[in-house]
């Protein structure tokens, strides 16, 4: 007789309300990667731009719009990269968390080049002094809360620094224990892991580039310098900016002329770059390699940030048949 009676009270005893994983929403592929890494098994972020959709040029779907509203914290690099989605975030996420990762103090920064070819004739403490300006500068522009957040200023494809990404994985766990402090110290695990994980690939991507051994390259869209820089390449100059604007003829003419006289080992191209770009070396024998500074066509989630450093190191490799 005890038995239906003590099956009927258990029924009543609800189990602890368990707290619910913030929802995530972040803007590029690499970023995505990075929060996936971060929160593991706990849950899965959404992203808005799909692969094949330009950050330069933003525009978000009705869907991406829910998902945008419906987010309690908003991890995006920035507004030098989306520019739009800043104003995105202020009207549709008013309540959500937005961690721009650009715009944090530790983020190490790169001037915007705006020229065809690259100087190469700085010492590492100007260039590092240049870093500290440009960042100092953005934060005193963010501080006034300039319209135009500095857009141009520097840089922005700055997740290619392995630095910063590691760093990031800190951040966003900060980020993620404040909205969901029952979860933290898995958060804050899952960012020392993956910290580990970017490690291996960069000593794996160092290992690839070395025989490089400060050959040129040069590229078709200014979008590797922080990749560049972290592992000490020698890039005479970009055919476009690093916003992918269509060069003019006298950014062509000079850079024409100066691949002319240093021929780099190798041309990196992006999938999607306008044939009639790479006329400037056309008939040169340069050869050519596709990188995607956003991996599109690596295997999406946790593993893609890690895999891209070691990705591309390896195709500029094979590229310059080393």
């Amino acid at each position: 007789m005890l038995r239906p009676m003590l099956f009927a009270a258990s029924l009543t005893l609800a189990p602890p309300a368990l707290a619910e994983v913030p929802r995530v929403v972040t803007d590029i592929g690499p970023v995505e990667s990075l929060t996936a890494i971060v929160m593991g098994d706990l849950g899965t972020p959404d992203r808005l731009l799909q692969p094949g959709d330009s950050p330069h040029h933003m525009a978000l779907k009705p869907s991406q719009a829910r998902a945008l509203s419906g987010a309690d914290v908003v991890i995006w690099i920035g507004p030098d990269l989306t520019p739009q989605l800043a104003g995105q975030i202020g009207t549709l996420a008013v309540s959500a968390r937005s961690l721009p990762l650009a715009e944090l103090p530790a983020t190490h920064l790169l001037p915007a080049r705006d020229t065809g070819l690259f100087p190469h004739d700085h010492d590492e403490d100007e260039h590092h002094d240049d870093h500290n300006e440009v960042h100092e500068d953005h934060a005193e522009e963010h501080d006034d809360h300039d319209d135009d957040h500095g857009h141009g200023l520097h840089d922005p494809h700055v997740w290619l620094s392995p630095e910063n990404a590691t760093h990031w994985l800190t951040e966003i766990a900060d980020a993620l224990a404040i909205a969901d402090p029952d979860n933290a110290e898995t958060y804050r695990a899952n960012a020392r892991s993956g910290a580990d994980t970017i490690a291996k690939a960069v000593a794996e991507a160092s290992t690839t580039l070395a025989p490089l051994n400060g050959r040129p390259l040069a590229v078709a869209h200014d979008a590797y310098q922080y990749f560049e820089d972290h592992f000490g390449l020698t890039v005479l100059g970009a055919i476009s900016d690093a916003e992918a604007n269509t060069p003019g003829p006298a950014r062509l003419a000079a850079l024409r002329d100066g691949l002319a006289t240093d021929k780099p080992a190798c041309l990196l191209i992006e999938p999607g770059t306008d044939p009639r770009l790479l006329n400037i070396v056309e008939g040169s024998g340069v050869p050519t390699a596709t990188l995607d500074p956003l991996g599109t066509d690596l295997p999406q989630g946790a593993t893609l940030y890690p895999e891209l450093i070691a990705d591309m190191a390896r195709r500029i490799m094979t590229c310059a048949g080393l």
